[in-house]
């Protein structure tokens, strides 16, 4: 008989939360007990896993020791508060907000440095990165052999989702107000949003950078496991629900055989590579699958030690949810 588990979900109502539940039911993860929970303004709804409605709870009255794995889908906030008092009661964590240290709680993506569950012991402390970091390090990992990286430059368009369900509903409330001609009046944001771009994702520190920014740096040098590798990075917020899209350079120190990285896309898993000559979108490509897709695989202008990309991944699904489920069934191969 196959060995289930009982699990709980927290943020379940969010738009992470949600898919990470439909996930677990697609691939069959072997749930004995689900438990939903979520802050008390969302307690009393349900989601429907396996064709029933699951009642949401207050995750405040939760006892942990009812399970042996928990995802933290809820936000920074939340994690620092309950995290603790889940490892305590022997309950393992997954959390996806970035709010613990890397020493504490690793950051793995399952395609790149798996090897690192190996090192950890009961009750495990996992993190999964940002989504941006996880398609980044997809893409990265299989070309690593192939170049000498000195330096990354990119630029994230980021879906409205990336901020939550709130800034989704923004979007769509922005662009009826202007389609129908009615005055716009920003709420969730500052100013229009809707067939528009925002130079920034959150408020910037005195240096110019994002909460967003620095934790994609931080999280994509330990997951690739080049802590002092160079990387620029600018996120900005696109108008579009769903689906991340990265304009990526990555500068090497000598020529880049661009058949070679061609070949390694194509075989590397969790990577979708286009052909040459067209290129992938968030929507007609990404939304609602579970690959990094890569187009537009070109040296630089005159240079050939400089490869540029283009990635689009679907931010919810791919960047967030599924990665933390391919995290837990790689911990319950061990049991838990």
């Amino acid at each position: 008989m196959t060995q289930s588990f009982d699990i709980a979900v927290i943020g379940a109502t969010g738009t992470v939360g949600e898919t990470l539940v439909q996930i677990l039911e697609e691939r069959d993860f072997p749930i004995g007990n689900l438990h939903l929970l979520a802050s008390s303004e969302s307690a009393g709804s349900s989601v429907l896993f396996r064709g029933k409605n699951v009642r949401v709870r207050e995750v405040d009255e939760f006892d942990f020791s009812k399970v042996q794995l928990v995802f933290f889908a809820a936000g920074a906030a939340v994690t620092l508060s309950f995290a603790s008092r889940a490892t305590a009661a022997g309950c393992s964590v997954i959390d996806l907000s970035g709010a613990l240290p890397a020493d504490q709680a690793p950051q793995v993506v399952p395609e790149v440095n798996a090897q690192v569950l190996a090192g950890l012991k009961k009750p495990f402390l996992v993190s999964s990165p940002s989504p941006s970091a996880t398609t980044l390090a997809v893409v990265l990992a299989p070309l690593l052999g192939l170049l000498d990286l000195q330096r990354i430059s990119l630029t994230a368009s980021l879906a409205m989702s990336t901020q939550g369900r709130e800034a989704v509903t923004e979007l769509a409330r922005q662009t009826a107000e202007l389609l129908n001609m009615r005055p716009l009046e920003p709420k969730f944001f500052d100013r229009q949003v809707a067939f528009n771009l925002l130079a920034e994702v959150g408020k910037p520190d005195e240096q110019g950078h994002t909460m967003l920014e620095k934790r994609l740096v931080r999280e994509l040098r330990q997951v690739v496991a080049l802590p002092s590798l160079k990387i620029s990075v600018t996120c900005i917020q696109a108008p579009v629900f769903f689906g991340d899209s990265l304009s990526v350079t990555l500068h090497s120190a000598s020529a880049i055989d661009l058949a070679k990285v061609n070949t390694a896309l194509d075989d590397a898993p969790g990577v979708e590579l286009v052909d040459a000559g067209d290129y992938p979108t968030p929507v007609g490509d990404a939304v609602g699958q579970d690959a990094v897709y890569v187009g537009r695989v070109r040296h630089g202008i005159d240079d050939l030690s400089e490869l540029n990309l283009w990635l689009t991944s679907d931010n919810v699904r791919k960047g967030a949810a599924l990665n933390a489920v391919q995290l837990a069934e790689l911990l319950i191969k061990d049991g838990l």
